[in-house]
């Protein structure tokens, strides 16, 4: 199940999760802008290849997703859960409006 979460949430259950994968799913040259530590990008922007990448992914995990606004990753968790994902959290707001670590 999809769930929305605020960056609040997110970063109190990222902590306490020992079987969290955060999932990028913007481009590459969003990407460079900065991104959340240790995450994991698979651009939804490539359609089929978003899906081929995602369906070699551990579905027990639980997936913290986000893209730039909330939209993308919106998206993508929904498809997630049609592929099997039981668990993910879209990040509301996205990384525009993340203040929590950032790597470059």
């Amino acid at each position: 199940m999809a769930e929305d979460i605020t960056q609040e949430e997110w970063q109190e259950l990222i902590v306490k999760d020992d079987n969290a994968v955060i999932l990028d799913v913007r481009t590459e040259e969003e990407v460079e802008d900065g991104f959340i530590p240790n995450m994991l990008n698979i651009d939804i922007r490539q359609g089929q290849g978003f899906l081929d990448e995602v369906e070699k992914l551990d579905k027990s995990k639980n997936y913290y997703v986000y893209c730039r606004s909330g939209a993308r990753s919106a998206q993508a968790c929904s498809l997630m859960n049609q592929m099997g994902f039981e668990t993910t959290y879209n990040l509301i707001g996205g990384f525009m409006n993340w203040d929590g670590e950032i790597a470059e």
